[in-house]
């Protein structure tokens, strides 16, 4: 079984069921990345210029037909980044940068073959956003992104001219070590082997270390 296949136990992710309260019986440190704030725009962009790199094969023939363009990555540099306080309310910034979208355009040469390069689709973000008090510990800027086109004809030597839609979702984020109330650790349900075939034995410690405490009431509960 797992967590979505048939576990009822009540120490596992899901909806709450009747008193959410029942249960808590610690406040547990986590190191987590905090969001202050983000957005999220999507953008056409037409006439837009991709220059490939690493082209594969290298036993092309042009000219070239465009097949798609896609991201390879929900991750993106961020350049020319410049974070401008409000002074009618310094919670707030103007974030002006450039991400940059790594993509792979796939393409056919003149007799059919298939082939891949790499590119970067650069979008210009002027947004604004809250942003954390200062502090000793700074707030960075991030982006995640996403890229698809699937319009596009070879204008020059190892370049498309293409339509494509760019997704990009600003953050404010801060890594902080945070406290909230906890049920204690995760029930981790064995698996539901697809052969059928389960291995027997027994663990000689148990998963996560079971010191919560002589008060806490849960101590007994998540030793079963």
């Amino acid at each position: 079984m797992s967590f979505s296949n048939n576990c009822k136990s009540e120490r596992i992710p899901g909806p709450i069921r009747g008193n959410a309260l029942s249960g808590i019986c610690e406040k547990t440190c986590l190191q987590a990345e905090k969001v202050f704030d983000a957005c999220i725009s999507q953008t056409t962009m037409p006439d837009l210029v991709l220059t490939l790199t690493d082209v594969t094969p290298t036993d092309l023939t042009a000219p070239y037909k465009f097949v798609s363009a896609k991201s390879t990555s929900t991750n993106a540099q961020i350049t020319d980044l410049t974070v401008t306080e409000i002074p009618e309310d310094s919670c707030y910034a103007r974030v002006t940068c450039n991400v940059q979208i790594p993509v792979v355009v796939t393409f056919t040469d003149a007799n059919g073959k298939t082939g891949t390069g790499t590119a970067t689709v650069t979008v210009p973000k002027d947004v604004i956003l809250h942003v954390s008090a200062p502090s000793v510990i700074p707030y960075s800027v991030q982006a995640t992104v996403g890229f698809s086109s699937v319009k596009g004809t070879y204008t020059a030597d190892n370049q498309f001219t293409v339509t494509g839609c760019a997704t990009v979702i600003l953050k404010i984020t801060m890594p902080v070590d945070i406290l909230v109330p906890s049920y204690g650790y995760c029930y981790i349900p064995p698996c539901r082997e697809f052969s059928e075939q389960v291995c027997e034995g027994v663990f000689d410690l148990p998963l996560y270390p079971q010191d919560f405490g002589e008060d806490c009431r849960c101590n007994s509960r998540l030793k079963g």
